[in-house]
């Protein structure tokens, strides 16, 4: 197939959580013919109202796709849906095209490449930033690793889900590249926490001197999005704490294994597995406001 495009692809859809939802949503809205699969098929509901035909495994969404996304928890979770016995690989047509999106390990990505290429389907990894307000909108930035010649076919099918599409290289660049813009997220959410927690303490209106910083030098998307939330008492989950800190683990495996010392990243995972052993895994990452007030013997509501 040389033309993914909404009157000829027939899309898989495997994983529709807090991201997963709105981004297959929004492959729908383009016109795609959608075969979704969750564990939690309540979870799907929405999408199949909209559209959508379910199926009750990886294996039924393979075996009627031309192209397949996924995007899941954890990476056994990805393993599973990959290469498991009724997972992707295993039971696409030659021809097929597979594409993870959940931010997973480098290493199983350059795998599930492999074992893709030795069954004819193309794989490439995908993850995605921009949270559950991205995810909804259109307006993902995503990360693509793998053949080059395949991520310029897909780009239809990327376009409908991110306005910030780049080829990163190779099988694994793609994952690779989460893990720069989860280092930045990490240390950037420390940042903002921290920066309300003075705010407040100074008795400073945290809405105005937001006004005043986040046009500055000290912008950032985490003080735009996020900081709002947090000063609403926000902590809904637009992406879990608990993904964080697998997302974090990844990172700092990486980091050792490129013999990189990277103490700033080491600090945000401990505040935030602190957090997450505090109850606050199903959190959004904005959650980590209340762990940093605890700190200094303060709550923060």
């Amino acid at each position: 197939m040389s033309d993914f495009n909404p009157d000829t692809t027939r899309i898989g859809w495997i994983g529709t959580g807090v991201m997963g939802g709105g981004m297959c949503r929004n492959l729908i809205t383009a016109g795609y013919d959608v075969t979704v699969y969750s564990r939690t098929q309540s979870k799907s509901k929405p999408l199949i109202d909209s559209g959508a035909t379910w199926a009750d495994s990886p294996a039924a969404v393979a075996r009627c796709s031309d192209v397949v996304f996924s995007i899941v928890g954890l990476p056994h979770d990805v393993r599973e849906v990959a290469l498991g016995p009724k997972g992707v690989i295993e039971n696409a047509a030659a021809g097929a095209v597979y594409i993870d999106m959940t931010t997973s390990e480098p290493e199983l990505a350059k795998e599930i490449y492999d074992v893709g290429k030795q069954r004819s389907i193309a794989c490439l990894d995908a993850p995605v930033s921009g949270g559950d307000v991205g995810a909804k909108s259109g307006s993902l930035s995503i990360m693509v690793g793998g053949d080059r010649s395949v991520f310029e076919m897909l780009n239809p099918c990327f376009e409908a889900m991110g306005t910030t599409i780049v080829y990163q290289g190779t099988a694994g660049c793609g994952q690779h590249a989460k893990m720069v813009n989860q280092i930045l997220v990490a240390a950037g959410m420390v940042g903002v926490c921290e920066a309300l927690l003075y705010a407040r303490q100074s008795n400073l209106n945290l809405d105005a001197v937001l006004a005043s910083v986040s046009s500055g030098a000290a912008g950032s998307w985490a003080l735009t999005h996020m900081a709002p939330r947090i000063i609403a008492g926000d902590f809904q989950p637009g992406f879990f704490v608990d993904h964080f800190v697998k997302d974090l683990g990844i990172a700092i495996a990486g980091a050792k294994a490129l013999n990189l010392d990277l103490p700033g990243l080491a600090l945000a995972a401990q505040l935030y597995r602190r957090l997450q052993d505090h109850g606050g895994g199903g959190s959004g990452t904005q959650a980590l406001q209340k762990t940093l007030a605890e700190m200094s013997g303060l709550r923060w509501s």
